[in-house]
């Protein structure tokens, strides 16, 4: 399950790092901009929780293994 969780949270950094190449665009539209800060935004707090689970899980090994 952690490898599946490690893809997930590369992939999510992967799709923040294209939105924000596609904001950097000078010739963006606004509405085009709001939408992909949304869409980013959603990415980088779905990596987060990503994170913070793999986080707990490392913890909770290292408690039991102690």
């Amino acid at each position: 399950m952690a490898k599946k969780s490690s893809e997930d949270f590369e992939q999510k950094l992967l799709k923040a790092q294209e939105l924000l190449k596609k904001l950097s665009d000078p010739q963006i539209k606004l509405s085009d901009s709001v939408k992909y800060y949304k869409e980013g935004m959603k990415e980088l707090d779905e990596a987060q929780k990503l994170l913070e689970s793999a986080k707990l899980e490392f913890e909770t090994l290292n408690r039991d293994e102690a």
